[in-house]
């Protein structure tokens, strides 16, 4: 598999949405098709032998690698939103921000009492929305599996704030 073609398939905004920041713009990825499958093929490949019962995906670009891994390991997948976007009974974790503090929900009833949980998104950076939605797995009582991500930050350490759980990137930036 082919991680060099998926990483020159990203493209880098400078001073996005700020000075100083890079952003790693994926709508080129998921423009390839060839680049975009086989990052979902390489999902497959890392957690196709885990004894996984649901996916959830963070809001919103969790959603584009999620839903085709759910399907494709064949099990259930929820999602995890800011607030005021579900529309049934939720449970609902803060995070820190640079300034202030975000929230995050999920259904009450997306994740049964035992269910192991892999939670991914497309990047991680500091590791703030992560972590609130490891805190919404563990107070549905599910189980944390592990963490997925298309992108690792390295440099901004996120990965650190979920262990001790498993952490898997495709690309390292």
């Amino acid at each position: 598999m082919n991680r060099d073609k998926i990483k020159n398939a990203i493209r880098n905004i400078p001073d996005f949405p700020k000075p100083g920041i890079q952003f790693k713009d994926i709508t080129t990825l998921l423009l390839d098709h060839d680049a975009f499958s086989e990052s979902i093929d390489i999902f497959c490949e890392e957690f196709g032998n885990s004894e996984i019962d649901l996916i959830v995906g963070i809001e919103s670009r969790g959603f584009i690698f999620g839903a085709p891994l759910a399907l494709r390991l064949g099990c259930p997948f929820a999602i995890a939103r800011k607030p005021g976007k579900l529309p049934a009974e939720t449970v609902s974790a803060e995070y820190e921000l640079e300034y202030g503090t975000d929230s995050v929900e999920i259904h009450k009833d997306a994740i049964k009492e035992g269910d192991r949980v892999l939670i991914i998104d497309d990047l991680i950076a500091t590791g703030g929305t992560a972590q609130a939605v490891g805190e919404l797995v563990t107070k549905c009582q599910g189980d944390i599996t592990g963490f997925a991500f298309l992108i690792n930050l390295a440099e901004l350490k996120g990965s650190d704030k979920l262990k001790p759980h498993p952490v898997f990137a495709i690309i390292d930036f």
